[in-house]
């Protein structure tokens, strides 16, 4: 490109004046050449011409050379001229004189030539100045047309060299481009490569000689590197010889483990052979411990992150590492098992297991053994935190030095209390598992946090399984353990796990003898005559008004709290005190659906013993047996019932008591007829309608009580009678319907029978009467009126014989069923249906004596009480709180 012409500086007039002051001479100078050239004189331009105008223009005098001017006059020499003096001619003068026409014409237009050229001078200079004006332009045009081609070959040259430069740029982009691909390449290569060279680092480390290469600072930092290397060329198995590589540094990790674990065994066989040597010696207790212990502790400090290293590549590559794991599992357990077993066999022979009370040996042994056990889990999660499941088994069989010898005095234990007891300790030593159960349900959950919920799904599968059965599997009484346990070692050791085979034992036995108790002490129980001699046990209970009589020992478990005979249960019959003490033994102890099978099966037993003593009380030849039997069964089945209640309350509880406080307060509504179907109807009732009074009130109200079973099975209702709890809550209301029937016709039967059978032979007499009137023979007339005649004789004597038996037997029926039920409200109920049977038989025999007096032939001496003073004398009998709502309307 051409390069740019150097600025010239510019000076103005007046800083050229000032730096150059003109003298006056010069400036005199300068004025004059200044009017000089104001004024332009146009040269002439003389042209020979070869003819002439024809008419000459003036002449115009010139200052031509005189030699142009001589030649001019001297072109025709034919005349002769006037001679002029030497170097005065002009250019218009002849050179020759004129001598004739034709020269004088020549000269002539010569002379007018000139003039004509002197007139048209101007113009033809000024035609000259625009001839040489249009030559500068088209020498400027010509000029600006060699400039544009040189600017177009410049613009030319310069796109060229543009697109030169751009080529270039995009050239030198690209190749650094290229140059930095290669530098990342090299560099990424060189990384690469550094994961292959790290295998002779590491090889060469692993070849230095002596034990002490695992402790020194850059061993684990080596591993961690092995390890990287692995995980990199598992990934990039692509890579030439990466297979190769791969196992070697395989093989590298587990040398590295290797060593670990070969150290660690040594120093435990050291350790341990160390420690046996002094354990022989008679040390004291506190000796033995800081050799078990305090010297383990001491060695953890050293080799726990070894094995820290060894548990995590272990996991990260099972297939190589984990046997070397399991190696150091089994020599740390072994040589545990090696120091404990001797001492443990010491303590254990200590307690006398053959001899020493079941319930001491459960306490002692098993809290010795969980102190053991809560201090080797301790101690070995100072060492690994991983093989929970090989400790668990490690601590089992520790635990089994006891269990062997305690398992066969528990399933031989014939007492029911006591396997109870032993129930309680045990679950007195899991309390810190199951803490943040409710106290019913944590006996059938499990002690592993991480696995409550799917244990108590478990037991609810098992429940829901066992329901129905009448003898269940031992395995479902079992407490559910988990499945599986978590792969590290837990903060907290869950004592339950080492517990649990010893509470299944003690509750398989406690079950099994449970049923024992159920088929000999109830379903086959055979009363002796004192336990029959009702109300005489009643009467003699009031007497003594104290219970101090109690043989068996109190359950642990107060669940009949509820119960409001419970404080007089001396005067029960011996199958429902045997079988409200075995439930109270039981419901802590077994699973709730095994529980609820085995209350089931006492209840149902417990029903058909209190209708058999009821049966025999009736057979008795005393007076009022039968009265005493049916008030005998209906007094324990409403104890029964009130048993059931609580059971079902407590259920209740049970099962809210997981949703929270919020939850109980706000449960979902649920129907009553899902309520019937679940068997907690009773309880509904009972928790809103006065309890087991309002219960039996309505059982002797509802129609349907009445209705024949045929008549539900025909409605595709199906009322099963002792497949479930709901089939025995349906017998033991029915057996109690039919009861307070009895109780009824029993108290109203003395006293209603004599105006029945009257109004019985009134009715049929009267319809003899009106047979025979219509009848065309009247010899039947005579008898019939004599039959009618008698009867009214009779009116008198019946009607007092009726009072005489309200005042007497009502009344001591009053007294005699206050005896039996102590609840008032009970009592009311069976005596406004004693008072609407009597005042019923006696509205009839009104009618029957209304019926008489008419054709009578004198006024019947009978006054027919009406219901007011019906119910007055009610009331003189058996006071205002029963006879207020009772009678006829």
């Amino acid at each position: 490109m051409p390069t740019a012409p150097h600025a010239r500086s510019t000076i103005s007039v007046e800083e050229w004046e000032r730096k150059a002051p003109l003298t006056d001479l010069q400036n005199k100078s300068v004025n004059q050449v200044l009017k000089a050239s104001q004024r332009t004189y146009i040269p002439l331009k003389f042209v020979e011409e070869p003819g002439s105008k024809s008419q000459p223009g003036t002449p115009t005098p010139t200052f031509a050379r005189p030699g142009l001017a001589n030649k001019l006059l001297q072109k025709d020499g034919s005349r002769p001229a006037t001679p002029i003096q030497h170097g005065s001619g002009h250019a218009l003068h002849p050179t020759h004189p004129v001598q004739t026409p034709q020269q004088f014409y020549d000269w002539f237009a010569l002379i007018d030539r000139s003039v004509a050229h002197s007139q048209e001078a101007q113009y033809r200079a000024h035609v000259a100045s625009i001839d040489e004006h249009l030559r500068v332009c088209e020498l400027l045009e010509q000029r600006l047309d060699e400039i544009e081609r040189e600017v177009d070959d410049m613009m030319e040259n310069w796109r060229g060299v543009e697109e030169g430069g751009k080529s270039l740029k995009g050239a030198c982009e690209r190749l650094l481009e290229e140059r930095d691909h290669l530098v990342e390449l090299m560099e990424d290569i060189g990384g690469h490569l550094e994961y292959f060279q790290e295998l002779e680092h590491a090889t060469r480390m692993l070849n230095y000689p002596g034990e002490t290469l695992i402790f020194q600072p850059d061993f684990l930092y080596m591993v961690e590197r092995v390890d990287i290397c692995i995980d990199f060329l598992k990934s990039h198995r692509h890579y030439r010889e990466a297979e190769v590589y791969l196992l070697r540094f395989q093989q590298c990790m587990t040398r590295a483990m290797t060593l670990i674990k070969m150290n660690f065994v040594g120093s435990l066989r050291a350790l341990s052979s160390e420690i046996s040597k002094r354990l022989t010696d008679d040390i004291s207790p506190t000796a033995q411990h800081h050799l078990l212990y305090t010297r383990f502790n001491s060695v953890s400090t050293r080799v726990a992150p070894l094995l820290g290293e060894l548990e995590r590549r272990a996991l990260a590559y099972p297939d190589e590492l984990t046997t070397l794991l399991s190696e150091c599992h089994a020599a740390y357990l072994n040589t545990r098992k090696t120091l404990l077993v001797p001492r443990i066999m010491e303590e254990i022979r200590g307690l006398d297991p053959g001899k020493s009370d079941l319930v001491e040996l459960t306490r002692e042994g098993c809290g010795y053994l969980k102190q053991v056990c809560t201090d080797e889990w301790a101690l070995y999660r100072e060492f690994f935190s991983t093989g929970e499941e090989s400790l668990y088994q490690f601590l089992e069989t520790i635990c089994d030095l006891l269990y062997d010898d305690l398992r066969p005095r528990i399933l031989h234990e014939p007492r029911l209390t006591v396997l109870c007891e032993v129930c309680t300790v045990l679950q007195a030593l899991m309390v810190l598992d199951t803490s943040t159960a409710t106290p019913s349900s944590t006996l059938f959950s499990s002690s592993d946090a991480s696995s409550e919920d799917e244990d108590e799904d478990e037991d609810d599968a098992d429940a829901s399984m066992t329901i129905g059965k009448r003898a269940a599997p031992t395995d479902d009484l079992l407490l559910s353990s988990a499945d599986s346990r978590p792969r590290k070692v837990g903060k907290r050791l869950h004592i339950s796990h080492l517990l649990q085979m010893v509470l299944q034992d003690a509750q398989t036995r406690l079950f099994f003898k449970a049923q024992a108790v159920i088929q000999a002490e109830i379903r086959h129980y055979v009363p002796k005559a004192e336990e029959l001699a009702w109300p005489d046990i009643l009467v003699s209970a009031e007497n003594a008004k104290n219970g101090n009589e109690i043989q068996e020992k109190e359950s642990t478990s107060q669940i009949f709290t509820n119960v409001t005979a419970l404080q007089k249960k001396e005067t029960w019959y011996p199958t429902l005190k045997t079988t409200v003490w075995v439930l109270s033994q039981l419901h802590d102890f077994v699973k709730p659906a095994i529980f609820e099978d085995i209350a089931q099966e006492a209840l149902a037993y417990c029903r058909i013993s209190l209708v058999d003593a009821s049966d025999l009380i009736r057979s008795r030849s005393a007076p009022s047996t039968h009265l005493d039997g049916s008030l005998f069964l209906v007094r324990h089945l409403l104890i029964l019932k009130d048993v059931i209640t609580s059971l079902d309350e407590l259920k209740l509880r049970e099962e809210g008591s997981g949703h929270g406080a919020a939850e109980k307060d706000k449960r979902a509504p649920v129907s009553a007829r899902a309520l019937e179907y679940s068997g907690l109807g009773a309880v509904r009732d009972a928790l809103v309608g006065g309890g087991v009074t309002e219960t039996l009130s309505n059982m002797l109200s509802k129609t349907t009580s009445m209705l024949p079973e045929g008549l539900f099975a025909s409605l595709g209702v199906t009322r099963t009678a002792e497949t479930d709890m709901r089939g025995v809550k349906q017998d033991i209301d029915h057996t109690l319907r039919k009861g307070c029937e009895d109780v009824i016709a029993a108290c109203a039967e003395p006293i209603c029978s004599p105006i029945e059978e009257w109004s019985a032979t009134v009715d049929s007499a009267t319809s003899l009467t009106k047979t025979a009137a219509i009848s065309p023979a009247g010899a039947a007339a005579a008898p019939a009126s004599a039959n009618v005649q008698s009867l009214r004789d009779e009116a008198p004597t019946i009607h007092l014989r009726f009072l005489e038996a309200v005042q007497r037997d009502l009344r001591s029926n009053v007294a005699r069923v206050q005896l039996y039920l102590e609840d008032g409200r009970t009592v009311k109920i069976l005596l406004e249906h004693v008072m609407e049977r009597i005042s019923y038989a006696y509205e009839h025999w009104g009618e029957s004596i209304a019926r008489l007096a008419v054709g009578a032939p004198k006024q019947m001496e009978v006054e027919v009480l009406n219901l007011s003073r019906l119910k007055e004398m009610f009331r003189d009998i058996l006071g205002d709180a029963v006879v207020g709502s009772s009678g006829r309307s």
